[in-house]
């Protein structure tokens, strides 16, 4: 098959998942009526129930599994705090304008597109200009504003909507901005992300816990991005919840206490050096890439296992699932390692979970703004004897020679790591003055020997004070269960096979409906028994819908598996029922009484479908 015709496969195949998504109200744009906004939606009762579940796992997998300390933050935030993070001045895409209308666009979004639909579609594109096309895409993250703008220019790329040309490419910073009060002195943010909150409550938290570590906090929450041109629907929004877990570590020691609870799982890893070498990813065991230092640690590791098994047990194809490190291009600075769990869809490879090795940067960053030390501590069992670094700056003489910049001076003066400092000693001891530089400054200072005193000595410690790092995995919810939808999507044909009908095939864990009630026919005793069917089900916790329209039984079906229900329940006597399981229409009879009990140990995963069939008598319609 041609990349044009598996193009339109993917495009038909995602209007019938979005069409049947939004006709029976899992999700639809926000303020309909208002002809909507781009980037917001609202969750139906299906999507609702759906989203409802997927959290609830999430806590059961993680918050209650690994005895996290949960929290709940503000979603408006100081613009302090996010000064720290460095949100303030780096949050930014680059934008490029329609020079007529002003309309805006995100520039990577136009060069990505003007490629792939240059090779997905062009039947007269050259090996060359093909391969050209194909650097591009996979540099595309790391090109600068310059080098964006002069392929834009260079492709002839003009504004989709009008042809108009188009700006040179300029930042925007993505977050809401607000003010705190009335009177518009406090500015803030709506929050990006939910670690800050984690982060600032770190001191606390290392508290409640016993000053102990490792330990893990946890929020779920709202954050906004103010997207430049959102699009893909549920996959780039500017509202949405991230679940996300904050897990400080000693940074001497990252190794995993349940680490052999997922060592031998094996899925699909696509390491830096296999994607810089055009090879396509692969299946190892996490055990193997910690050893092989593929992964950069146990902790890491462990959450990569983890997040594996939360994402297949959703119901998330495990062939569709793979582990993707950053390139050296899309590292931060400050990271240690960082793997995406992208998961494929008619959209491609979508990043839906990010786990990070944050090291000590973000508690780092927090005490340098703040004043506030958030560290931990490691006691001693017997003093221990240790070379200390001692940096004094002689003030007085500093304040002569720089007066208003002294205090900068000062501050990376006693900022010197002890390489740097021993350099600049043996420099001022050789020479008499050095050249230092002061990075607040920006430029290159002479340091003389009566300056500074920098010297080496012994003392004695009863513990140790440190920084943690902090392993982050990161969830997009909305973009989980939107791959969810996609890969849980299948047709089958009617039973008159004159019409395909569309079906979600949910795991019962995640399903809004667990089970639908439906007397066989309008008739009082059998809308008696489904109604004491409907109360024994709600006593249990186990989510239901009945339905005693007279509409035929086949459409009802129909109607349900649409919705994803797994399970089925007909009253056509007053004594015993049938219960039809959705994707394999097997069909079994069960007494009146016994019904709930049966919903509830399938739908909880005590058992399986098989196992219920083997216990009680088939039924054929």
């Amino acid at each position: 098959m041609d990349a044009a015709q598996e193009a339109q496969n993917r495009e038909a195949f995602r209007h019938a998942v979005v069409n049947t998504l939004e006709r029976r109200l899992f999700y639809i744009p926000s303020f309909k009526i208002y002809r909507g906004v781009a980037g917001l939606y609202d969750y139906g009762p299906p999507g609702c129930a759906v989203k409802s579940n997927v959290l609830a796992f999430w806590r059961q997998h993680f918050v209650l599994e690994e005895n996290m300390l949960e929290v709940d933050c503000p979603c408006v935030t100081p613009e302090v705090v996010l000064k720290a993070s460095g949100h303030v001045d780096k949050f930014t895409d680059l934008m490029v304008k329609d020079e007529k209308t002003g309309t805006c666009y995100r520039a990577d979004h136009l060069l990505k597109d003007y490629c792939n639909d240059k090779l997905e579609k062009d039947p007269n594109l050259s090996a060359e200009k093909a391969a050209e096309l194909r650097h591009v895409l996979a540099v595309l993250d790391d090109l600068s504003a310059e080098e964006l703008g002069a392929k834009i220019k260079g492709y002839g790329i003009t504004a989709p909507d009008t042809k108009n040309s188009l700006s040179d490419p300029y930042p925007f910073n993505l977050m809401f901005q607000t003010s705190i009060g009335p009177s518009g002195l406090s500015p803030g943010y709506m929050r990006p992300e939910t670690a800050q909150g984690i982060f600032v409550n770190f001191k606390d938290l290392y508290y409640y816990n016993g000053n102990k570590l490792p330990f893990a906090a946890a929020q779920i929450g709202q954050a906004f991005r103010n997207e430049i041109s959102p699009r893909q629907g549920l996959l780039r929004v500017r509202e949405f919840t991230l679940a996300e877990i904050e897990h400080f570590v000693d940074p001497d020691d990252k190794s995993h206490p349940k680490f052999s609870e997922v060592a031998t799982l094996e899925f699909l890893m696509f390491p830096r050096e296999d994607q810089v070498s055009g090879r396509a990813a692969r299946r190892i065991p996490i055990g193997e890439a910690v050893s092989e230092g593929i992964v950069n640690n146990e902790t890491l590791g462990y959450f990569i296992g983890r997040v594996y098994l939360f994402l297949t047990q959703l119901g998330i194809d495990k062939d569709r699932l793979r582990f993707r490190q950053h390139l050296a291009n899309e590292m931060a600075h400050y990271a240690a390692d960082c793997w995406d769990a992208e998961i494929e869809c008619s959209y491609g490879w979508i990043e839906c979970v990010g786990i990070a090795d944050r090291s000590a940067y973000d508690l780092r960053a927090h005490t340098d703004k703040s004043g506030v030390p958030l560290v931990a501590h490691e006691k001693f069992p017997e003093p221990r004897e240790v070379e200390k670094l001692v940096i004094t700056p002689v003030k007085k003489e500093l304040g002569l020679a720089f007066k208003g910049s002294q205090k900068m001076v000062i501050e990376a003066l006693e900022a010197m790591g002890e390489k740097e400092a021993m350099e600049l000693k043996a420099t001022l001891e050789a020479k008499g003055e050095a050249e230092f530089h002061v990075c607040t400054l920006d430029k290159v200072v002479t340091i003389k020997n009566n300056m500074v005193s920098i010297s080496k000595e012994k003392k004695k410690e009863h513990q140790r004070v440190f920084t943690p790092s902090v392993i982050e995995p990161s969830f997009g919810i909305g973009r989980i269960i939107y791959c969810l939808y996609e890969h849980s999507f299948y047709t089958r044909a009617s039973r008159d096979g004159d019409e395909q009908l569309n079906v979600f095939g949910f795991p019962p864990l995640v399903a809004p409906i667990k089970c639908t009630v439906f007397p066989l026919v309008q008739n009082q005793q059998y809308e008696e028994v489904a109604k004491s069917i409907a109360r024994s089900l709600t006593a249990v916790g186990i989510t239901y819908k009945i339905d005693i329209t007279g509409t035929s039984i086949g459409k009802r079906y129909a109607r349900t598996d649409e919705l994803g229900v797994p399970l089925a329940i007909t009253v056509d006597s007053t004594s015993s029922v049938t219960i039809r399981e959705r994707d394999s229409k097997q069909q079994i009879r069960v007494n009146v009484d016994e019904v709930a009990s049966v919903v509830k140990e399938f739908t909880d995963g005590v058992s399986t479908w098989g196992d219920v069939l083997w216990r009680y008598p088939t039924h054929s319609s």
